[in-house]
């Protein structure tokens, strides 16, 4: 007796790799038309001392939201 064995597919009807190699196999086929143009990128400016930095508001609001977070990011 012969059993037929479909693919897996998600709710989008996409076939789903079986194997880890399939996948990278897949990968390596599209990489190519995933290449990205070299860039160059200017160096980052130098620091501005704080003696220079004037003129400079912040709304209260915006102040008081920054002031509560916690050092390490909310």
């Amino acid at each position: 007796m012969s059993q037929h064995v479909t693919p897996a597919q998600d709710a989008a009807g996409a076939i789903e790799p079986e194997a880890l190699a399939e996948l990278r196999g897949y990968g390596a086929r599209m990489a190519p038309h995933w290449a990205v143009p070299v860039v160059t990128v200017a160096p980052p400016a130098a620091p501005v001392s704080p003696s220079r930095i004037r003129g400079i508001t912040v709304p209260a609001a915006s102040a008081d939201l920054v002031g509560g977070m916690s050092d390490y990011g909310d």
